[in-house]
C-alpha cells in the first residue's frame, strides 16, 4: 500500500479514537456530576446514585 495513503488512514483512525475518548470522558463526567454538588448530598442519596 502507498505510504502516504497508509499515513492518512492512520491519522483518520487516530482522530476517530480521540473523538470517541472525548465523548466517553464527557459521558463519565456527566454521570459523575459536579464534585461540589456531591459533597453536600446525604449518605443515602449517594448510595442510591451509585
Amino acid at each position: 500500500m502507498n505510504a502516504e495513503l497508509e499515513y492518512s488512514i492512520m491519522q483518520h483512525h487516530a482522530s476517530e479514537l480521540r473523538q470517541a475518548a472525548a465523548e466517553h470522558r464527557r459521558a463519565r463526567q456527566a454521570r459523575r456530576g459536579d464534585p461540589a454538588e456531591r459533597r453536600h448530598r446525604s449518605v443515602i442519596a449517594r448510595l442510591f446514585a451509585s
